[in-house]
């Protein structure tokens, strides 16, 4: 239960700068009076600025600070829930927003949002639209609880029956649905990927066992052809080897002396020729000179005649050399030709030579490897390991399987006490069981406020009223007097459900001209009867211009007056 105990506030709407400040447990009842315009309401606002951050009448923030002063806006409320003294501070202009509990202050959330939450869901254990529906009556701003949405009727029942918790509940039931939803599918992807696994190495297994003796002769088959190559291949090296060795050794013997006999011959010719030129020198000298150059002497016919037949016989012996000469050089390629011819040919025995030897190496590398395929075929490790991988493919696929099913097990109780949790499950059937009593409740007050109808809220919080006749009515029907009484009615019907809940009872009730609207006397004094047999812990303030008229009614009045545009309690 709360049990509120003082609420002040200052620079709030029309009050200055000095405190305004109301016992709200002091006195059963308090009749709060003054003129229009003079700020009676504003009790009602600052008490719902304190514990919402929002007016009870439909006013901004900003409109709530004073516009005289224009700053220094605070609100304090001090009340007791859950065993302990709490009180509310909030201002505007500066921004504040305090919740402490004793002389502590409860650590403020990061955000504004946050902090608030703490508040309503934590301590009050109530919504804006709750305490409303519980605490005050009023004509301004207020939406009674017959003309709110289904939604709006079934949020407030379930504050009074202390029952959101499970839509809480179901709130995290379904992040954690959402989780599990995510695991069995990563489980499942897990498993199918661990069973196509199973089946590749079941399949390679299978043609593992598949090499069979015919394999293993196919093999060794292969073996023996290689083995025929490289025996044909070494044929022939021999071959090559014998040529080589037969005809390269003369050819080069052959090339030696040919080179050097080519080179004497040239050198002979080369002789031959200079002296034939010295000798045709010689001939043209004495055939052309008679006087000697060099010693000033005549040279006689005869000696010139001499010189000249000496001279062209020995041209033609020189002409008869070089002759020769170059019919030995002649011979000399020719032969030197033959020896190159042979050599090349003998650099392309050893080429051959070269490629066979390396066929040979490719061809016993084929054999060793078959050989390692053959004995990997005798031994068979590859069998033993892939049979040991399979056995933990296995092992981890019953792992997956196991993992599905107990998360399958524990989604489908999700979905089950998600169902249960939902609107229509074990909501509905508390509320069922409180059905019979608010309607017994309410129809109690009507009764006492002398409206004689049968009032019904059904499951879906939808209103059936039926007059003595049976005709059937809506609440939309109805004057705006009868009205005033079924809302009166299912404002106490509230207090007496939370009551007896204890979820969100609290010692205050505010009628804000309550009395001032569609009530006559006898509405009045009927109303009265129902304040009076509210309990001592109930602390009940009247907002009301019929001073006259309620003034020897109640223990205590508050008259408010505006004074030079401020309004203060008298």
């Amino acid at each position: 239960m709360i049990t509120f105990k003082t609420l002040r506030w200052k620079n709030f709407l029309s009050t200055g700068n000095n405190w305004s400040e109301i016992d709200l447990k002091k006195n059963k009842t308090t009749l709060v009076v003054g003129q229009n315009g003079a700020g009676k309401s504003t009790m009602l606002d600052a008490l719902s600025f304190a514990l919402f951050g929002k007016a009870h009448r439909n006013i901004s923030k900003n409109q709530l600070v004073n516009t005289i002063n224009n700053k220094n806006t605070v609100v304090e409320v001090s009340f007791n829930a859950l065993g302990s003294d709490f009180r509310i501070v909030r201002g505007i202009k500066p921004n504040v927003f305090e919740i402490w509990k004793g002389e502590t202050m409860i650590n403020q959330s990061s955000h504004a949002k946050e902090y608030q939450k703490i508040l309503e869901q934590n301590i009050l254990k109530l919504n804006h639209k709750s305490f409303h529906q519980i605490v005050v009556l009023g004509s301004s701003s207020f939406i009674p609880f017959m003309q709110l949405s289904s939604m709006n009727r079934r949020d407030v029942i379930e504050d009074l029956l202390d029952i959101n918790v499970f839509s809480k509940m179901n709130s995290i039931l379904r992040e954690k649905t959402s989780l599990l939803k995510d695991q069995v599918k990563d489980v499942t992807h897990q498993h199918a990927v661990t069973s196509t696994k199973i089946d590749a190495q079941r399949k390679y297994i299978k043609d593992i066992k598949a090499i069979n003796k015919e394999q293993k002769e196919e093999k060794l088959k292969l073996i023996s052809d290689f083995q025929d190559e490289i025996k044909t291949l070494h044929g022939k090296n021999e071959e090559l080897s014998d040529s080589i060795q037969s005809q390269l050794p003369n050819a080069d013997v052959e090339r030696g002396q040919r080179e050097t006999k080519i080179k004497e011959l040239e050198a002979y010719k080369t002789k031959f020729n200079t002296e034939a030129k010295k000798l045709v020198k010689d001939i043209q000298f004495f055939e052309n000179n008679d006087i000697c150059p060099t010693c000033d002497q005549a040279i006689t016919e005869e000696t010139k005649e001499t010189r000249v037949l000496e001279g062209k016989s020995r041209a033609k012996e020189l002409q008869s050399g070089i002759g020769k000469a170059d019919e030995g050089l002649r011979e000399a390629q020719e032969a030197l030709s033959s020896a190159l011819n042979i050599i090349d040919q003998c650099r392309g025995y050893q080429s051959d030579l070269a490629a066979n030897n390396k066929s040979i190496a490719q061809f016993q590398s084929s054999i060793d490897r078959t050989q390692d395929e053959i004995s990997k075929l005798d031994t068979n490790v590859d069998m033993d390991q892939a049979v040991q991988e399979l056995d933990d493919l296995t092992f981890d696929s019953n792992n997956f399987v196991e993992e599905k099913l107990a998360l399958s097990e524990q989604l489908n109780y999700n979905i089950i006490m998600s169902t249960m949790l939902k609107d229509t499950g074990i909501k509905t059937k508390i509320v069922k069981q409180y059905l019979p009593v608010i309607n017994q409740l309410c129809n109690q007050y009507l009764e006492i406020l002398d409206f004689y109808v049968s009032f019904n809220l059904d499951e879906a919080f939808q209103e059936t009223i039926r007059s003595r006749f049976r005709d059937a009515f809506s609440y939309d029907s109805f004057s705006e007097g009868e009205k005033q009484r079924i809302d009166l009615a299912l404002l106490f019907t509230w207090r007496m459900i939370a009551k007896m809940k204890n979820s969100v009872a609290t010692n205050l009730l505010i009628l804000d001209e309550t009395f001032d609207s569609s009530l006559d006397h006898e509405g009045v004094d009927n109303l009265m009867k129902i304040i009076y047999t509210l309990g001592d812990e109930t602390n009940i303030f009247v907002i009301s211009h019929k001073r006259e008229l309620l003034d020897d009614k109640f223990e205590n009045r508050l008259e408010i007056v505006k004074d030079k545009n401020f309004s203060r309690i008298t």
